[in-house]
């Protein structure tokens, strides 16, 4: 059995530190932050779509959240399509991650939902891995989406 790396910088606990974590991994990647009490709010280019996306991190008791979309409200019409478009992008990665969302919004939009518990602890460098994993599933997931599903 190989040992394990020796942790990069201080381990932190994602319930204490999310917002340094979250704040230092977008300034590290030039993502324009949009932070209020409850939140940070990340946005960057998805140059394939011509959309932006945002990633929303939020905590709630137990968990830090991770929201992603692209902004793009769904019609009725369009609902049955982005469950099969969700369906189908989640059966093929084996990680659920894409949903039609209709939370505190006006309309329902495609969202990509990441998690951590709070009680997890991480370096930075960890933090910043994972985060950039789930942008690059992001990616993926919305360019698939929209150049798939038109939507």
């Amino acid at each position: 059995m190989a040992p394990s790396e020796p942790a990069v910088g201080p381990v932190l606990e994602i319930g204490t530190h999310w917002r340094q974590l979250v704040r230092s991994w977008g300034v590290g990647r030039n993502f324009h932050a949009v932070t209020d009490p409850d939140s940070v709010s990340l946005q960057f280019d998805l140059e394939e779509t011509g959309r932006t996306l945002t990633v929303r991190f939020m905590t709630t008791k137990r968990l830090l959240v991770a929201f992603v979309t692209d902004g793009n409200f769904l019609r009725h019409d369009q609902l049955a399509l982005a469950a099969a478009a969700s369906n189908a992008w989640n059966t093929e990665q084996l990680n659920p991650m894409l949903s039609v969302w209709d939370v505190r919004g006006p309309r329902p939009c495609l969202a990509g939902v990441c998690d951590l518990p709070l009680t997890c602890r991480v370096t930075q460098a960890d933090f910043d891995a994972l985060a950039s994993d789930w942008v690059e599933r992001a990616r993926q997931m919305f360019t698939r989406c929209h150049q798939v599903f038109q939507l």
